[in-house]
C-alpha cells in the first residue's frame, strides 16, 4: 500500500462520514486538491485490490475492507499525535503535519505498543475520537462545561461564543480546543465553576462554563 493509496482510503472515509453515501470523483478530486482524471485512475487500482466499490458516474464507496484500513490509518495518525503533542512537546502547528507523514508507517507492533505508551487515549489532539484496534470508538456525548457536575472530566472540541474577545479570554486562561477538562467545584449560588487544566486549576464564571462544549465519556 503506497502513501498515496492510504490518503485516498482515508479522503474517501472522511466523505463518507461528512455525509456523502457515494462519493464523487470530483468530491475526491477537490480534498485531494488533483485532477479528476487522476481520482479516476487510483479508484480503479483501489477497486481491483477491493478497497473501493466504484461504477462509472454512480461514485465510489468503501468496501469493509476499506472501511477497516481507513480506520486504522486514522487510528495511526492521532496516535502519533497524541504521542507528538504530550510526549514530544511538539508545536501545535507541526503536530497534524509531523502526523501526516507517520501514519504511514503501517506496522501493528508498533502501532499497538505506541498505544500502550500513551495509555490506550481514546480522544487525541485536536480532541477527535481515536479508535480502537477494532476500528470502534469509544462512546461520547457533546455537553456544555455548565452542565457537568464535579468530578466529571471531558475533552473541549468546541465552542459557542466564537467572538474575538470570547477566544482571547480562552487563550488568556490557557483554555484551547482538546483540552481535558475536569471539574473540580461548582457554586449554586452564581453557577460558576473550578476546573483543572494540566494539573492547572482555574475559576471561571457559569458565563464561560456555558460557552464550552465538551465532549463526555458515556458509561464510565
Amino acid at each position: 500500500m503506497t502513501s498515496a493509496e492510504e490518503d485516498y482510503i482515508k479522503a474517501i472515509y472522511q466523505l463518507t462520514i461528512e455525509g456523502m453515501a457515494t462519493v464523487t470523483t470530483n468530491a475526491i478530486a477537490a480534498r485531494m486538491k488533483t485532477k479528476p482524471s487522476s481520482v479516476t485512475d487510483m479508484i480503479k487500482k483501489l477497486s481491483e485490490r477491493q478497497f473501493v466499490s466504484y461504477k462509472k458516474y454512480k461514485g465510489v464507496s468503501l468496501t469493509d475492507s476499506g472501511t477497516t484500513f481507513a480506520l486504522s490509518i486514522i487510528r495511526r495518525q492521532r496516535l502519533w499525535e497524541v504521542f507528538l503533542a504530550d510526549k514530544l512537546d511538539v508545536s501545535k502547528d507541526d503536530v497534524a503535519t509531523l502526523a501526516e507523514q507517520l501514519k504511514h508507517i503501517n506496522n501493528e507492533q508498533l502501532t499497538t505498543k505506541l498505544d500502550a505508551f500513551l495509555g490506550s487515549p481514546s480522544i487525541g489532539f485536536l480532541g477527535q475520537s481515536i479508535p480502537f484496534k477494532d476500528g470502534k470508538f469509544k462512546r461520547t456525548a457533546k455537553k456544555l462545561l455548565s452542565d457537568l457536575s464535579p468530578n466529571t472530566k471531558g475533552v473541549c472540541v468546541g465552542v459557542n461564543d466564537s467572538s474575538i474577545a470570547f477566544l482571547k479570554f480562552l487563550n488568556k486562561k490557557g483554555i484551547a480546543l482538546g483540552n481535558t477538562i475536569l471539574v473540580l467545584d461548582r457554586e449554586e449560588f452564581d453557577g460558576s465553576m473550578k476546573i483543572e487544566i494540566n494539573t492547572v486549576e482555574i475559576q471561571i464564571s457559569e458565563q464561560i462554563a456555558s460557552n464550552l462544549v465538551l465532549e463526555v465519556t458515556e458509561n464510565e
